[in-house]
């Protein structure tokens, strides 16, 4: 199944530094939080739609992944995704 970023009906877009403070807050804790609880947790709040906008991105981008329970982890591992390149039994796209 395709992911698709919809970019409709936004009314805030977030700053890079607010992009980048809830990357690494989902790092250091991954799998803790479920949603709205981790945009609670967050150590600087933020509209809701802005946070939602940032998690779609994460999501599109293959950074995050949302487990059965609802609580999200991050998945991004670029040292991970060199090494597997470099294998010549994978196919890559």
């Amino acid at each position: 199944m395709e992911q698709v970023f919809i970019k409709e009906n936004i009314l805030h877009y977030p700053q890079l530094d607010t992009v980048l403070m809830v990357e690494e807050f989902i790092k250091d804790n991954s799998g803790e939080y479920k949603k709205k609880s981790l945009w609670k947790a967050l150590p600087k709040m933020m509209m809701y739609q802005t946070f939602c906008v940032i998690l779609s991105y994460l999501s599109y981008s293959n950074k995050i992944a949302i487990d059965k329970e609802g609580k999200i982890a991050w998945i991004w591992n670029p040292k991970l995704l060199k090494k597997l390149q470099k294998r010549k039994d994978l196919f890559w796209n």
